[in-house]
């Protein structure tokens, strides 16, 4: 049974200045939100660092969660998007080129799973503590 599907991105040689801009960091995460009509559970959370000039953003989702991290000093993002239901994948490699100026993007998909006749957590728990 699929309990969800992971999205992990890698994008590379991005504009450092655009990776600067939380407006335009927002404006990524506003899309894909919008995009995949996701919904999001209270506010959305970032913080910019200084030297390096960083953004980190977090939403927490009803559907699980969606994550940025930007590295201007290495022209590198990363995000991760975890959704506990089913949907169509958001086009990261064309968008991340538009909105980011990258060059090359990595996706990685992973499914989150549990298979028949394996124990579930609470079965494994207690017979770890039995």
């Amino acid at each position: 049974m699929i309990l969800g599907t992971e999205w992990v991105i890698e994008a590379v040689d991005c504009n450092p200045a655009i990776l600067t801009d939380l407006g335009r960091i927002r404006a990524v995460f506003d899309r894909v939100i919008s995009d995949l009509n996701l919904h999001v559970e209270g506010e959305v959370a970032w913080h910019q660092f200084s030297l390096p000039d960083g953004i980190s953003g977090l939403a927490l989702l009803s559907e699980s969660h969606l994550a940025c991290h930007t590295y201007p000093e290495f022209r590198a993002a990363t995000f991760n998007l975890y959704c506990c239901r089913s949907r169509d994948s958001w086009p990261w490699e064309t968008m991340l080129k538009e909105m980011l100026g990258a060059t090359g993007v990595t996706i990685r998909i992973l499914h989150r799973m549990i298979k028949e006749g394996e124990p579930t957590t609470e079965e494994l728990v207690a017979s770890r503590a039995g």
